[in-house]
């Protein structure tokens, strides 16, 4: 045996014996030494990642089983407040110890996680994420990455400062249709891009409607103090978990933070789109009576469409233009497009329009093709930007690659230097959204000042500049007991 080979056995020797003497693996579930305890460069055993998963059922469920897929991962601790909810995941990773608060999971068990995965609310990714950075752990974060502008930035900046892997769970990133789209611009297919329409029929939930006056039996095995997390304490009302949460702003972030992720992250790729400049809305408003408007304030509404102006980028010839639109609004059929031609998948879609053509594809970035659909028949051009192994699939597996690899040695498909500014400009333009149905009572009149205003962005400062009462929405104050982000 080497001397070299004989040195570093005994140190991975050495150091499992120190960590049994601390009670530091007693608790594992397994003896696998994390990668990060060994130094920087060494190969731990089996050359698996050891990951965390906070939120472990449904999304998070299917999240970790197709980390495990990828065969470079060992599923090492589960976290969940809802035991139901994580009994599929308990079963299917038996080895792995469980939790219900995080809190604890990571203090206790933070030398035995290299990485971490949030499939959580939208209201905690941030808190979550940014604890097991701080810790120096890689992070997978399902979409969106935050729930405020000022989640969302802080997020981008830590995972700069604490050098570690990052990939928002916008798993269409991954597939080959962006790349393909991507070609075909730099081959001047469609020329200069000006306008993108993005699409959804979105939401699937209840949206538009009050918050129930009626409280509800908490569900067997919900924690709903622990689920309420950093949003203000409020009682629990019917079938608000696992799914209705989405369409209530204290938990969630509407069709937008659902959808946006998926169908603008092309744009954002193939354009590199950063900061917005400047957003403006129009909302679907309900009536509850002749005349009479409902308000809604805790309340998504019920459909929007949402522009937002991109300023000049190193992929354009000037301003860019993006339409979002929501509740099934959809924008109008190009010309190019056949009567009976679907238009997106039917219900979802990104539209592009240039200077010398269109092109469009369906959610995730599939289905991509030149407008008229005739002029795919013989396209030639070469492939330039290499593919994601597996595609959306491959998103999972090429997080752990990276992660077991370092910081910065590993291309992804969504790290938070891309993830950060796209899930940004999603909540920007649900700035406009509440800045639409802001209500105020004038000499008796009631008014709705953010319906006829261009909202202007300074990214540099975070900040709407010429409507404040908007800003109170770029940065909650979480609830008592729970520290607000920062570096």
């Amino acid at each position: 045996m080497k001397e070299e080979q004989v040195k570093k056995e005994n140190t991975f020797t050495q150091n499992r014996r120190d960590f049994i003497k601390t009670g530091a693996l007693a608790t594992a579930a397994f003896m696998i030494v994390p990668r990060h305890v060994l130094g920087r460069g060494y190969v731990a055993p089996s050359d698996r990642l050891l990951i965390a998963g906070i939120g472990v059922g449904g999304k998070g469920h299917s999240d970790i089983a197709m980390f495990d897929k990828s065969g470079k991962a060992n599923i090492a601790f589960l976290c969940d407040v809802d035991e139901k909810r994580a009994a599929a995941s308990v079963k299917a990773f038996p080895k792995a110890k469980f939790y219900k608060d995080w809190r604890e999971m990571l203090d206790k068990e933070h030398k035995n996680i290299d990485a971490v995965s949030v499939s959580t609310p939208d209201h905690n990714h941030a808190i979550q994420a940014f604890a097991a950075m701080q810790l120096g752990k890689h992070v997978f974060v399902q979409k969106p990455i935050a729930h405020d502008v000022y989640e969302a930035r802080i997020l981008t900046e830590a995972a700069q400062k604490y050098k570690v892997v990052t990939q928002m769970g916008n798993q269409g990133a991954s597939n080959d249709g962006t790349r393909i789209m991507k070609e075909w611009h730099e081959e001047d297919l469609i020329g200069n891009v000006h306008t993108i329409y993005a699409w959804t029929d979105r939401p699937v939930w209840p949206q538009g409607i009050p918050w129930p006056t009626k409280k509800a039996e908490i569900p067997k095995g919900l924690d709903w103090d622990l689920w309420l997390g950093t949003s203000q304490k409020k009682d629990y009302v019917e079938k608000l978990v696992p799914f209705n949460w989405r369409g209530w702003w204290d938990f969630g972030t509407g069709a937008l933070g659902d959808m946006g992720c998926h169908l603008m992250e092309t744009p954002f790729s193939i354009l590199n789109l950063k900061y917005a400049k400047d957003v403006q809305c129009s909302v679907g408003s309900v009536y509850v009576d002749e005349f009479k408007k409902g308000y809604f304030p805790d309340s998504c509404p019920p459909s929007s469409h949402v522009t937002l102006t991109f300023p000049k980028t190193n992929k354009t010839n000037g301003d860019v233009t993006l339409h979002w639109m929501d509740g099934g609004i959809q924008p109008t059929r190009p010309l190019e497009l056949e009567p009976n031609e679907i238009f997106g998948d039917g219900g979802n879609g990104t539209l592009f329009i240039g200077t010398k053509g269109k092109m469009m594809c369906d959610t995730y970035g599939l289905n991509p093709r030149l407008l008229p659909l005739t002029r795919n028949e013989n396209i030639k051009v070469a492939q330039k930007y290499a593919r994601v192994e597996g595609g959306s699939d491959g998103h999972y597996k090429q997080w752990v690659e990276a992660a077991i690899a370092g910081y910065g040695k590993h291309e992804l498909s969504s790290p938070f230097e891309i993830a950060g500014p796209l899930t940004e400009a999603l909540l920007v333009a649900n700035l406009a959204i509440r800045g639409y149905d802001i209500h105020k009572e004038v000499l008796g009149e009631e008014t709705y000042p953010g319906q006829s205003v261009k909202l202007l962005w300074d990214h540099q400062n975070m900040k709407i500049t010429n409507f404040d009462e908007v800003n109170q929405f770029v940065k909650r104050d979480y609830r008592e007991g729970w520290k607000n982000l920062a570096f």
